[in-house]
């Protein structure tokens, strides 16, 4: 099972490390994270996926908690939460038709084309994680020479 952890923590250093020991301690893998000053500078919100039953989610949210440098640790419900990553893909153009069908691409995922070259093209696309992977599917045929992606950022709507 996936699962989007919202981590209000002090905005100190060496607050990252304990957080990412404490996963590696109970063998669980991050799939993705992505840590930032909030509207706050005295806290960092960290948000990570991973995966794993509802046993062990629970047993990592409880040990979370229990951390001094925490403040707030939520599961979030991907239904009743906003999240989006950040991908740069670097395309392979072996021709110009190429170049206009990736375009085309982009365009109908709302992604930004950026140093577009004559044997290259990149890419920058802000969506769901699912989204981003039905777009790489589509591009892959081209071929992919690079991937860089920033990790979810995730705010549990007003209200849920």
């Amino acid at each position: 099972m996936w699962a989007i952890l919202s981590i209000l923590v002090e905005n100190k250093p060496g607050v990252l490390f304990k957080v990412t020991n404490l996963f590696r301690a109970r063998n669980f893998n991050i799939d993705s994270i992505s840590v930032g000053i909030t509207e706050n500078p005295e806290f960092s919100r960290m948000t990570i996926t991973t995966y794993g039953d509802e046993k062990q989610i629970q047993q990592i949210v409880k040990q979370l908690d229990k951390m001094i440098d925490t403040i707030e640790v939520k599961r979030l419900d991907e239904h009743k939460t906003v999240y989006r990553e950040v991908v740069l893909f670097k395309i392979k153009v072996s021709k110009a038709a190429d170049s206009m069908e990736i375009n085309k691409l982009a365009n109908a995922y709302g992604a930004k084309v950026h140093d577009a070259k004559k044997d290259s093209i990149m890419i920058e696309l802000t969506a769901t994680p699912d989204q981003i992977s039905a777009f790489e599917e589509l591009v892959k045929p081209f071929g992919i020479l690079e991937i860089a992606r920033t990790g979810i950022a995730a705010l549990q709507r007003s209200g849920a």
